[in-house]
């Protein structure tokens, strides 16, 4: 990374006055490949950087961001963004000091990968691509399009605060994710398969090409005699994919601090409360090792932690970053983050899931006396104001006296996360996380994971 002095740019800041100040310096690299039938459709390789300024004065914050990185043009940055604090504390109807419960912290965390992506030539990565996109193609004659895109990318971040922190930490990410297209007839199906984690080239090596090639095309060719699936309120076992879905979007988004200090969220108030079954268990976990969503620390320099949102049926707490810890009166969860250098800081998930329990999933089919198992979320539904549940399933099974039957195509899951999780009585052994990027809304996205156990519980299903 360059050597940029931001130690005494938070020196000037303090000079002029303000509460708190910190300066997050971050560069970042990325390498998109898109391979579409056979040919290569895009790659997209870039390198951004730039410094986040964020001051606190008199109650209120001032942001601004800057690509310029001369010392000059950090003074006037830090300048501009203790006039636009002011600005803001001039309209605020009471003024009240934010005690920020900022640790001083000097620690350094390198990249957790054991190849560097950027050590691979790109085309060693093209060939590789090819050769998964070949696999899907040739899988069956009824295969009409498939897709491969690659992703790669690492954040290095320098951050420095009025407190006395000096980080510097590193966040690898990489993506494989699969798309193919079916038909038959006037049949037209589609199916997804991703790979995600935060590490190093080592992930892909590890991939057996005629394993991985051909699982989204196995699927969309067996979709083309799926059924109907059948409708109504029913048993559903929910893979790890759906019931993510609805612990991420749901449970998730009205747990985060800054809707709970508003009161936007179904969850206000809800600590101590009983809100699921005992056997449920949810935790937002920013600290495990390789999935896509873990940070050393959030954009505020919080080290990461694992956040006990639900346990054992009973609501816990919130996750926070600083200002809404404070205005709590708890502790920062790590989980302040910014899209980038020019982004605000909202409080965000990292990695959210229901934690595992006691049964095989084979064990929960075979206790299931009629339903259907869930598979594979390609869409949900953020109601952290109402607490509403929806997604729709690419995929499932029908169950019948405990053994799964017929395959049935894509459907809807709706009803409210309350009372779904209080009907939840098996939670599985089985356990996968599945890594993406989440919105605050529509905008401002982050990398997060989703996922953890099969869920069995009541819910509303729609037909395809």
């Amino acid at each position: 990374m360059e050597n940029i002095d931001i130690q005494q740019a938070v020196e000037y800041a303090k000079e002029l006055g303000v509460e708190f100040a910190d300066i997050r310096y971050e560069q970042r690299s990325f390498l998109s490949i898109q391979i579409v039938n056979g040919s290569i459709r895009s790659i997209n390789n870039a390198l951004k950087n730039g410094i986040s300024i964020r001051v606190l004065k008199d109650g209120a914050w001032g942001y601004t961001s800057t690509t310029n990185l001369s010392r000059e043009q950090l003074k006037k940055s830090i300048e501009h963004a203790v006039t636009l604090a002011k600005i803001s504390s001039e309209k605020l109807s009471t003024k009240k000091k934010l005690e920020l419960p900022v640790k001083s912290i000097t620690k350094k965390v390198s990249a957790d990968m054991k190849i560097n992506p950027a050590d691979i030539s790109l085309e060693e990565k093209i060939k590789y691509l090819l050769e998964l996109d070949d696999i899907q193609r040739k899988y069956d004659a009824r295969i009409i399009n498939s897709n491969v895109r690659y992703t790669e990318s690492l954040l290095r971040v320098q951050l420095v605060n009025t407190s006395g922190s000096l980080l510097e930490w590193e966040e690898p990410r990489i993506s494989l994710v699969f798309v193919t297209f079916a038909k038959e007839n006037e049949k037209l199906q589609y199916a997804y398969h991703p790979i995600t984690g935060s590490a190093g080239y080592e992930l892909v090596n590890q991939l057996d090409p005629s394993d991985v090639g051909i699982i989204a095309a196995r699927d969309a060719v067996n979709l083309l005699s799926a059924k109907k699936p059948p409708s109504g309120s029913l048993t559903v076992i929910a893979d790890p994919s759906i019931s993510g879905l609805l612990a991420h979007e749901v449970m998730g988004h009205a747990s985060e601090g800054d809707e709970i200090v508003k009161r936007r969220s179904f969850l206000t108030d809800a600590v101590g409360k009983i809100v699921a079954s005992e056997l449920i268990t949810m935790v937002d976990d920013g600290t495990i090792k390789g999935a896509y969503g873990s940070i050393p620390f959030d954009s505020e320099g919080t080290p990461s932690s694992r956040t006990v949102i639900i346990e054992k049926g009973v609501y816990k707490g919130y996750m926070h970053n600083l200002e809404t810890a404070t205005i709590m009166g708890v502790e920062p969860t790590g989980n302040g983050r910014a899209q980038d250098f020019n982004r605000r800081v909202w409080v965000r998930m990292t990695n959210t899931f229901f934690e595992s329990g006691d049964w095989d999933l084979d064990e929960i089919i075979s206790d299931t006396k009629e339903g259907i198992l869930a598979m594979k979320a390609i869409s949900g539904m953020e109601d952290p104001v109402g607490g509403g549940f929806e997604s729709r399933a690419l995929m499932g099974y029908t169950i019948e006296n405990g053994e799964k039957k017929d395959l049935i195509r894509s459907f809807t899951l709706t009803g409210n996360a309350l009372e779904i999780l209080k009907t939840v009585d098996a939670v599985s052994k089985d356990f996968k996380l599945d890594g993406g990027f989440c919105g605050k809304g529509e905008e401002d996205w982050v990398p997060v994971t989703t996922g953890g156990a099969y869920l069995r519980a009541k819910i509303i299903v729609g037909g395809g």
